[in-house]
Formats: structure tokens, C-alpha cells, sequence
């Protein structure tokens, strides 16, 4: 069967299809199974903006930096967000120039660090999309439960579908969507509904195998050649029509729905998650404007991220912007298109 499926997808002669991959680790994995060798050059595979770290406004990162610099402060983060560029220094400057910044590998590792220093005063960056959101959920349940008045949250979550319906409305040659396979575990199947009829565009959900993948890009392209425009899951094994309805209440107990700035794109209406005004004395101060900004002079994130170009396309690819040097956000990150470009091509 998957010999069938490579055969009819490398010998499409139809007319130019653009398929935009969301997730990040779907980004790689087409990469390291060589799918676009598998496929015909007229089946373009396109990056999406499926990297939360890429997203994250640069007043955002301002105002860790500010924290770590403030007398008694501490700013627990993971260590993608380390290199990320604010208007004027990253969290690994910030941390060079003297201010405290400590890196976690669970959001969970906070409570501990809290209670066993509480003449600190600790902000935890949490930055991601729905998948990671119940986990800041839990964090916060222990944060109360321990009554740790010396541990707060700066928040910048985003939530996936108002960006894919911002894609849809604004850049009108996307043809399909390979939809994400970690979000979707959390949103269910059928979060994509409303688009796929809206848009008339299918929205398929895969795994992350290379025969996941192609077996996602076989069905778009079918639904394509039939007019149909459906969600379809083929990720059943982790992935319901309805999703993780425990973890979506865990949500919505905590967090509500804002508009929230996307870095390269601007502000997408309901994007956003914050958390509750009940709960605003674990806020440190997510919810305050965040201004417009420029990307770098050069720098071609927005275009990537809105699946406009291929990394490789942007002049400062592999040249001035590198992970070493990262110029634009979507170098720093593991899950970055610009990073997963520069280390599989």
C-alpha cells in the first residue's frame, strides 16, 4: 500500500499544490525521511507557525530580562527560550550581565525551587501552545495548594486554530493543512471543522512517521482531486474526535481566551490564553500591551512563518543568521523552521 501511495504522489503532474505542515516536529521528521524525495516537486510541503518559542513577542522577553536584573528576583525558564532576542538583550545576556536565570526541564521543578528559597521571588516563563497549557494548569494547582506566595507566571500561550483561521483568510494559496499531532491530542479532531468547511480546505491530522506523513499528504491530495474538504484523523491512536476533555476543563479553569500577539504577524483576535482575573496574583504581568514590532533588517520569519517562502529562500539564511547567531526567531528554536532547515539541508 505504501508503495502505491509514493508511486501516485511522486508521479503527480497536476497543477501546483501547496501543503502547510504546522507542527514543527512534523517539520523534521519530513526532513529525516526524505518525504519531498518521495513526492513530486509540484506537492510543495511549506513550515507554519508551529513554534511558540518563534512567536513570542520580543516585549515579552523585555520583561523576563527586567526580572532577572531586579534584586531577589529569578526567572525559571526552559532553554529554548534563552537565546531569543528582546529589543535589547537575550535571557543568556541577561544572565551574563548578572541577573538571575535558571533553566528547568519540567514546569514542576518551580515548586521546588520556590519552597526551598521563599525570600526569592520566582517567575516562571510559560510560553507554548495547548499541549503544554494543562501543564501550567497543574503548576499552578500547586502553587496554591502550597500557598507559595513568592512563584508567579509570565504567560505568553497561544492557541492554534485562530492562527490557522488568520492563515486561511490572508494567504489564499495554501491548499491544505497537515493539522498538529501534539496540539490535536489536547483540541480533538474536531477543532479544524469549522475551518475545513469555511475555507473549503482539508485539514488532516497525522503522526509523525514518515508513513504517517505520507499517508497525510495521500489523503489531502485525494480530498484535493475529489473537491472534498473534510477533517480527517489519522492519528486515531492518540488523537480523538473530541480530545483530552480532562485536560481542555484544567484549561478553562485557570485560563481564558484573549487577543494575543503573534511575533511576525501581529495581533490575532482570541489567540491568546491568560489567566483568570480571579487568579491575578500569580500574573506577573503577562497581560500588559504588548507593542508592535519590526523584524530584524534582512530577516524573513514573517514570511516563513505565514508559509510564504522556504527558509532557505530568506538572504540572511545560513549567512549572517545561523544557531549561533541567530537574527530571527525562527533559527533559535529546536522547533523553529529556520533551525530544522539549517541542520537537515
Amino acid at each position: 500500500m505504501i508503495d502505491q501511495v509514493i508511486d501516485e504522489l511522486k508521479n503527480y503532474d497536476g497543477r501546483p499544490v501547496k501543503i502547510m505542515e504546522v507542527c514543527g516536529t512534523h517539520t523534521s521528521s519530513i526532513f529525516k525521511n526524505g518525504i519531498r524525495s518521495m513526492i513530486s516537486p509540484k506537492i510543495q510541503l511549506i513550515s507554519g507557525p508551529g513554534c511558540p518559542v518563534c512567536v513570542t513577542p520580543s516585549a515579552y522577553i523585555d520583561k523576563l530580562t527586567e526580572y532577572s536584573l531586579k534584586e531577589n528576583h529569578c526567572v525559571l525558564t526552559f532553554g529554548d527560550m534563552m537565546k531569543v532576542k528582546g529589543s535589547k538583550m537575550t535571557l543568556t545576556e541577561a544572565k551574563a550581565a548578572g541577573g538571575r536565570v535558571k533553566i528547568l526541564y519540567s514546569p514542576l521543578m518551580a515548586v521546588a525551587e520556590a519552597e526551598q528559597n521563599r525570600e526569592i521571588q520566582y517567575i516562571f516563563a510559560a510560553v507554548g501552545f495547548e499541549t503544554t497549557v494543562p501543564v501550567y494548569a497543574l503548576l499552578l494547582e500547586e502553587i496554591r495548594q502550597k500557598k507559595l506566595n513568592n512563584l508567579k507566571l509570565m504567560t505568553s500561550l497561544k492557541t492554534i486554530v485562530p492562527a490557522l483561521s488568520f492563515i486561511c483568510e490572508n494567504e489564499k494559496n495554501i491548499d491544505g493543512f497537515l493539522s498538529p499531532g501534539h496540539v490535536s491530542v489536547i483540541t480533538g479532531s474536531i477543532a479544524y471543522r469549522e475551518l475545513a468547511a469555511r475555507y473549503r480546505k482539508p485539514f488532516v491530522i497525522a503522526g509523525f512517521e514518515g508513513e504517517h506523513i505520507l499517508a497525510a499528504i495521500y489523503e489531502i491530495m485525494t480530498q484535493i482531486k475529489k473537491q472534498r474538504f473534510e477533517v480527517k484523523n489519522l492519528y486515531a491512536s492518540a488523537v480523538t474526535e473530541e480530545g483530552n476533555q480532562k485536560a481542555a476543563a484544567f484549561i478553562k479553569e485557570y485560563f481564558e481566551s484573549a487577543d494575543g500577539y503573534w511575533r511576525g504577524i501581529g495581533v490575532i483576535e482570541g489567540s491568546a490564553l491568560r489567566l483568570k482575573e480571579e487568579y491575578g496574583a500569580y500574573d506577573a504581568g503577562s497581560a500588559e500591551e504588548e507593542l508592535e514590532e519590526d523584524m530584524p533588517i534582512g530577516c524573513k520569519c514573517t514570511d516563513v512563518i505565514l508559509g510564504r517562502i522556504n527558509p532557505s529562500d530568506c538572504p540572511l539564511f545560513k549567512t549572517a543568521c545561523n544557531p549561533l547567531h541567530a537574527v530571527g526567531p525562527c533559527m533559535v528554536s529546536p522547533e523553529g523552521s529556520c533551525g530544522i532547515w539549517y541542520q537537515n539541508s
